[in-house]
């Protein structure tokens, strides 16, 4: 059986040394999603962006208001 909790502290480590890698993930990821759906869903993908961003400490330096 896997170990969810280790994983979950390994991966809160890991985002705590290196927040712009993971928000670069997230980023990547957000396109993905709004590639893959048309864009249909942009607002609420560019929302978790930024809170994940928030929650990073990292904000959103790339992205550019309107």
């Amino acid at each position: 059986m896997v170990d969810m909790g280790g994983f979950a502290d390994k991966a809160k480590d890991f985002a705590e040394q290196h927040p712009d890698k993971v928000q670069q993930g997230v980023d990547r990821g957000g396109d993905a999603v709004d590639e893959r759906t048309g864009r249909k869903y942009e607002d609420q993908v560019d929302q978790a962006q930024e809170k994940a961003g928030g929650f990073l400490g990292t904000g959103d330096q790339d992205q550019q208001q309107p």
